[in-house]
């Protein structure tokens, strides 16, 4: 049976586990229960969904604190290291930019505010807001693993506590120790050579993991459908497609455009791509997906790792095309239009200002609505329109992540294509049955270092010969 699985192309897998997940989703509806007590189907898809998404945040830690070190130690090498982080910054600017212009010219196009189906009673005021004082403070690591613990009533009289990662504090953290380590000099080779072999490891257990995604995705969007449904689009269907249509304009013209621009395919960069987008879509989680899109930029792209391992952490908290561009624009100008505020082109310009530059104020507490509240505060418009949006916000939240997760592994593409880094070799190579290019595929520039480095090491080993020989002759 399993021998018989994977000869099954991994794509096909998880297509199938999409058209799974979602007629069990339904059936789970038919079924009957609610949300307080839910079916035994129901029941069943929420924990195989959630398990997935479990494992994958799991890994993240390490693979941020590792990676990060691996690849500063990497940077040491490096000329250019400065200006890769400066270009990376720039294009995340720049497909942000592009992307809440769209979403400015659909909400005012669309006006999805006019007319709506919601009652205006959902309106309420969010209980968790964005600023960037916020931003200021969760960037300051409150200990070594940037761990933090939250206390909740999870039913009367009963208080739970759970522990979570803050992503941005374990980036600076990794980056502080991975600099520490490359000023030390000799006396930490031993610890760099440890921080390269665990992160072998955890790529191996990270590829296990993937491995489960089929079954995930039938979990997650079984469970999606079960406790959503599509009748919540009912009363802000207008909203909802502008969404949807922008982030698609994103997805498909934008990015395309600037792969093709770059002198890449953009056939594989789609097939390249999808393990990453497919995930982000059913998990609703850019952490989630990262060690996902990390293994896209490297692996199908042709990302060097020392690169990669420090774009695409960091995209995963503030490179939100979705979240942080698309949504607030389109978000913003429907509550303006819902409660009759009429906006200005000052206003227009905040909302671009805010969603190219805000999303780093929501990275500590990444969530869309909290960025979506730092954008409304800061135009000046009512924060209890997030209310209104609340109903339809997780089927948003799926092609709001596929998007980020996309942009993610693009941009880190498009720099090192850019600074002749990129081995296009790889990006062009066919995709296995797995998705991603084989693991031991070596392109020319791949096989070309490796003889280069058994070279040098060759003459140190003749160097050293030969200083054992002449120090030989002068003792004798």
């Amino acid at each position: 049976m399993l021998s018989a699985l994977r000869r099954i192309p991994f794509a096909v897998q998880v297509i199938a586990a999409l058209f799974i997940g979602i007629g069990l989703g339904f059936v789970a509806l038919r079924l009957g229960g609610d949300a307080d007590s839910p079916n035994w189907l129901a029941v069943t898809l929420d924990t195989i969904g959630s398990t997935f998404v479990t494992l994958l945040k799991a890994i993240v830690p390490p693979l941020i604190l590792l990676a990060v070190i691996s690849s500063i130690a990497s940077l040491r090498n490096v000329s250019n290291a400065a200006r890769l982080a400066g270009q990376t910054l720039l294009w995340f600017a720049i497909t942000a930019l592009v992307a809440v212009l769209i979403g400015m010219a659909l909400g005012a196009g669309i006006r999805p505010g006019l007319n709506s189906g919601v009652d205006a009673s959902a309106a309420a005021e969010p209980s968790s807001h964005g600023s960037w004082i916020a931003f200021i403070e969760s960037i300051v690591p409150v200990n070594f693993l940037g761990l933090g613990a939250s206390t909740y009533e999870e039913e009367p009289g009963v208080l739970a506590t759970s522990l979570d990662f803050n992503a941005l504090q374990l980036i600076v953290i990794a980056i502080a120790v991975g600099v520490a380590a490359v000023k030390v000099g000799k006396a930490a080779e031993p610890f760099l050579a440890f921080t390269e072999s665990a992160l072998q490891i955890v790529l191996k257990v990270l590829w296990w993991i993937i491995r489960l995604a089929p079954l995930g995705t039938v979990g997650l969007l079984g469970n999606a459908v079960y406790s959503y449904g599509w009748n919540t689009i009912g009363a802000l269907g207008k909203y909802t497609a502008a969404i949807y249509i922008g982030l698609a304009l994103v997805l498909f013209v934008v990015y395309p455009l600037l792969a093709r621009v770059h002198g890449l395919s953009i056939t594989k960069f789609f097939s390249g791509v999808w393990p990453a987008v497919q995930l982000g879509f059913v998990s609703r989680s850019s952490m989630g997906t990262m060690p996902v899109t990390q293994r896209v930029a490297e692996t199908n792209f042709g990302v060097p790792r020392h690169y990669a391992s420090f774009a695409v952490p960091f995209g995963a908290t503030t490179k939100m095309d979705g979240c942080a561009a698309i949504y607030p624009a389109i978000s913003a100008i429907f509550v303006a239009q819902f409660f009759g505020v009429d906006l200005g082109v000052t206003d227009y310009l905040l909302i671009a200002f805010v969603s190219v530059i805000g999303s780093a104020a929501t990275a500590g507490t990444t969530g869309a609505t909290v960025m979506l509240t730092l954008t409304l505060s800061t135009v000046g418009l009512p924060l209890e329109g997030v209310g209104l949006l609340l109903a339809v916000d997780p089927i948003l939240d799926m092609g709001r992540t596929a998007t980020n997760v996309a942009g993610q592994a693009l941009v880190p593409a498009i720099v090192a294509k850019r600074e002749k880094i990129l081995d296009v070799e790889r990006y062009n190579a066919p995709r296995g049955l797995d998705g991603f290019v084989a693991e031991d595929f070596a392109s020319q520039a791949e096989r070309d270092a490796a003889e280069q480095a058994e070279a040098e090491e060759s003459g140190e080993r003749d160097e050293d010969t030969e200083r054992k020989e002449t120090a030989g002759t002068a003792a004798s």
